[in-house]
């Protein structure tokens, strides 16, 4: 029933040029994830070059480095996680969305969220954070990330957390205690842990002599 659901809202979104994005997209890039079993809804800023082409979120260096880490706490990307972004189209040359963007843009992500209905959403990043929480200028993602809170959509409350953004990880390799990494590790083993205690999957170590460690083995680090 979700898929269908979910069909019908894609199918509005596909015919949608309620903003400029909608003019210089190749696709739109609605989902990815299995909507019948994610218990988790993760929104990012917006589609990459990669993801326009192939219209699939988080498909690119930052994304496949995202699913290794999704992988390497227990999350299934494929059956645990709903992924999504603030706007369905590219901003050209991979800009932040304007609140206007967004704001188009915005029934399609209610939408989502409602069939859905995860047990808890995940803020990838400051543009997703913005979009439900206003921050005042002490306020930045170091400080907020790996924080419960409740976020209302379309006058429902959802438990949430913000986490680093996997494309600020390619910009730092270390797994040292505090590291931006390991932060990002114990977030997402974190929400692991609060959502989906009910719910088991193989695990990545973290070890110093495994993938993470040597970034150089992996090819979109």
């Amino acid at each position: 029933m979700k898929k269908e659901c979910l069909e019908i809202v894609k199918g509005k979104c596909n015919d949608c040029h309620a903003c400029a994005l909608g003019n210089t997209r190749n696709n739109i890039v609605f989902s990815d994830g299995n909507p019948e079993t994610a218990k988790i809804v993760l929104i990012g800023e917006a589609p990459g070059e990669t993801e326009d082409m192939t219209g699939t979120p988080f498909v690119g260096r930052a994304g496949k480095l995202l699913t290794e880490f999704l992988a390497g706490t227990g999350i299934s990307r494929e059956e645990d996680v709903f992924i999504i972004n603030t706007v369905k189209c590219r901003p050209p040359e991979n800009r932040v969305p304007t609140d206007e963007e967004k704001s188009a843009c915005r029934k399609f992500l209610e939408a989502q969220i409602d069939i859905i209905k995860p047990r808890a959403i995940v803020l990838c990043g400051a543009t997703a954070l913005k979009s439900f929480i206003e921050l005042d200028k002490k306020q930045t993602i170091s400080k907020v990330r790996g924080q419960w809170m409740n976020i209302s959509v379309d006058g429902k409350e959802y438990k949430a957390m913000t986490i680093f953004h996997p494309s600020y990880l390619l910009r730092n390799h270390s797994m040292e205690e505090g590291s931006p990494r390991r932060l990002m590790q114990e977030d997402l083993q974190n929400i692991k842990n609060e959502v989906l205690s009910d719910v088991n999957h193989d695990f990545i170590d973290f070890s110093s002599d495994n993938i993470f460690a040597k970034d150089k083995q992996l090819s979109f680090v």
